[in-house]
């Protein structure tokens, strides 16, 4: 029923190690006090998680119902009972119907009941059918637990996620604020050797084209921040622009821990809450087979009723006039033409498909984790990569403001420089905001960010 999931993932690098992770709130290791606020605001403020807990208490609810429908009931009941029956001689001893008149012959057939006191009900089962539907709801509302947690992952990563996407737009709108200012002087400079005749036209166009893209670039990073500010505070359960303020000044994207655990694909399936929800699934499926098994037996159930009462309204408060009434009933559908084999079928289809689902989960699950190592390691590699890059950027930068100084190249030409050198710094953090991202998706992707739920002593 479960895949091989085998010692070890099999696109773990060297990078990271085969310890099970142990902080379930893993955002803590990014060490960013603003996102830690913002995840923990979600947590407890997210619309989406309040739904899931009100399922729980649904399922919790369910639970408690079933357990007392394995109980007597006692309830309180008034009863009359006014009919006719023809035929029928209610007094024994009296003269025959020929010696009777028409009104003694009716007030013989007629039949009056009252009674007030208490009836209980109580229905016993030889099949186990009862503790079965308790075992199914059991199971059915540790699942419902498991898929809240599984929300509360999703959440985490997410908020995250959003974090560092809006961190890095913030940077890059710095950056091509800074890089419109000196093509703007690259295009005020062009145009003046244009004007005294040491450039053709073209050369000043493409310096206006390049400004125009930057500025359009800007636009794009500005609607980006605006776009990422709404969707954390719709995540934190505000509205659109409340977040704004706390999130305008610009900080550093937060960089993962040198040292990364993951544990193995056995401590995955057994930690990943969306693994744990399947499963309980599948034992409330099983159980519901037990459940219409029980159709097959007998069931016998009790009826009681204990009162005063009698032929009339004075009986009713007269003690003497106890009554006591007990039906016991044997129920047994031995002949449903099938009803109950077609249930058990249903039943254990329902199962067979949970067996599916379950083993569905598992190896999304395990590509998951195995999708996100590969990412991961190949996101530190392009990280270094960036980092060389900026590097030799900076050296161009300085070599050419020596240059500029000396006067073998111009302003121009220096800018251009310091572009590129604005340019490799953009690279480089979006390639620390791509990395954190894939460590944010490396930490999802092993079912952390929720917490084993205290249980009730």
């Amino acid at each position: 029923m479960s895949a091989d999931t085998g010692t070890r993932f099999v696109r773990a690098g060297s990078d990271v190690s085969a310890s099970d992770p142990v902080v379930a709130r893993w955002w803590l290791l990014l060490g960013d006090p603003e996102l830690t606020r913002l995840v923990e605001a979600a947590l407890s403020g997210n619309p989406s998680l309040a739904a899931a807990q009100a399922r729980i208490a649904q399922a919790r609810a369910s639970i408690r119902q079933d357990r007392a429908g394995r109980m007597p009931s006692l309830g309180a009941q008034a009863t009359t009972v006014q009919g006719r029956l023809p035929g029928l001689d209610l007094q024994g001893g009296a003269p025959p119907p020929s010696e009777q008149t028409n009104s003694d012959a009716e007030t013989d057939d007629s039949l009056s009941f009252y009674n007030v006191g208490l009836n209980a009900n109580w229905e016993l089962e030889f099949a186990g059918g009862s503790r079965r539907r308790i075992e199914a709801s059991n199971a059915q509302a540790a699942a419902t637990v498991a898929n809240a947690e599984d929300a509360k992952v999703q959440l985490s990563a997410q908020v995250a996620s959003t974090y560092v996407n809006l961190r890095e737009a913030q940077f890059r709108a710095e950056q091509f604020e800074a890089q419109i200012s000196l093509q703007e002087e690259i295009l005020a400079l062009t145009y003046q050797r244009y004007q005294r005749g040491a450039l053709p036209l073209f050369p000043v166009g493409t310096a206006n084209a390049e400004l125009e893209v930057l500025k359009s670039q800007l636009a794009e990073a500005e609607a980006d921040i605006a776009v990422l500010s709404d969707a954390l505070a719709i995540l934190t359960g505000q509205v659109p622009g409340s977040a704004d303020a706390a999130l305008t000044t610009v900080r550093s994207i937060p960089m993962p821990p040198e040292q990364v655990a993951i544990g193995d694909p056995a401590s995955l399936v057994a930690r990943r809450p969306d693994i744990r929800a399947a499963e309980r699934s599948l034992a409330a499926s099983t159980a519901r087979i037990g459940v219409a098994e029980a159709a097959r037996f007998p069931k016998l159930s009790f009826t009681g009723i204990l009162g005063l009462g009698g032929s009339s309204l004075d009986d009713v408060v007269d003690v003497g006039e106890f009554s006591a009434l007990a039906i016991p009933r044997l129920q047994w559908n031995f002949l449903d033409f099938g009803r109950v084999d077609a249930a058990i079928d249903q039943t254990g289809a329902a199962r067979n498909e949970a067996v599916a689902n379950y083993q569905q989960t598992v190896l999304l699950a395990l590509q998951d984790a195995e999708r996100a190592l590969a990412r991961f390691g190949q996101q530190r590699v392009a990280l270094a990569a960036s980092m060389q890059i900026k590097k030799q950027a900076d050296v161009a930068a300085d070599l050419n403001r020596q240059r500029f100084a000396a006067g073998a190249i111009s302003k121009a030409d220096l800018n251009r420089a310091l572009r590129e050198q604005q340019q490799a710094s953009a690279d480089l953090v979006r390639a620390k905001g791509a990395l954190t991202l894939a460590w944010i998706a490396l930490q999802k992707s092993l079912g952390l960010g929720w917490q084993e739920p205290v249980r009730d002593q």
